[in-house]
């Protein structure tokens, strides 16, 4: 999918990775603060918004964690765009969490063109090919057949195995890190999109790679605020200059993005 950029959109917002999730309240507050006070002309949030996400009806719940996280996208989403990409804890959302929050749900990838500029944009996860268990994982629970089954279990049994999941993922992080994603699959990407950026998270480790022809892969940052391996909470800006149609690229704490 191709995403053109409205004319007067001059300061765009990309984060990922925030995994909010009820038992980090530190973390929540501060993507709250940002939200309710960011400047952006448009905001993009590349996947695993949520720790974990069992399905749409969980806003049943007007007082869930999960309602009071809509709602703070749809006041923000009042004032700017909010796009999202799904991530690999949160793959089931869909048309009900959209339109509650009103955010766009995008496709994995999509090419963002900003001003003279064509940026493709994604999570990661799918591109981490040297992750090869993750890999096989990913194909069972993104078919329908699984999703499909999945959704018809009651509620608290889904809260139940997504637990059970999430601790299984901890455990495996105290002893291996993120593979990170394919150079090749990165690099055919940007020239299938005739793009010159590649902006994705999922990996949590925040860097800016040079590319072949000029190209680059920016990698965004977790919001693991209460986690034991890192404090990062970025913001990546893009800004537009306005003579020369340059971007300007800046790393900021969420607080300096507003």
């Amino acid at each position: 999918m191709e995403l053109i950029a409205q004319p007067h959109w001059r300061r765009v917002d990309f984060i990922s990775d925030l995994h909010l999730h009820s038992s980090e309240p530190q973390t929540h507050a501060v993507w709250a603060r940002y939200m309710r006070d960011t400047k952006a002309d448009a905001l993009f949030i590349l996947g695993d918004l949520f720790e974990v996400w069992v399905g749409d009806d969980t806003l049943t719940d007007a007082q869930s964690f999960e309602s009071a996280c809509v709602s703070t996208i749809r006041s923000t989403a009042a004032r700017i765009p909010v796009y999202c990409i799904v991530g690999n804890r949160d793959f089931l959302l869909s048309q009900t969490f959209s339109a509650a929050a009103q955010a766009q749900l995008l496709p994995d990838p999509t090419t963002l063109t900003f001003a003279s500029h064509r940026i493709v944009l994604t999570h990661g996860d799918a591109w981490c090919v040297d992750d090869v268990d993750y890999q096989a994982f990913r194909r069972t629970v993104r078919s329908a057949d699984w999703q499909a089954n999945f959704l018809k279990r009651p509620l608290p049994e889904r809260r139940a195995i997504a637990s059970d999941i999430r601790l299984q993922s901890e455990k495996k992080k105290e002893v291996a890190s993120y593979a990170d994603v394919d150079h090749s699959v990165a690099q055919e990407a940007l020239a299938s999109a005739d793009a010159t950026y590649l902006i994705h998270g999922h990996t949590h480790k925040p860097a800016t790679h040079e590319m072949e022809h000029g190209t680059q892969r920016w990698v965004l940052s977790d919001w693991h605020i209460q986690g034991k391996a890192s404090d990062r909470a970025e913001v990546l800006r893009l800004e537009l200059q306005p003579i020369s149609d340059s971007l300007m690229w800046t790393r900021l704490a969420p607080h300096n993005a507003c």
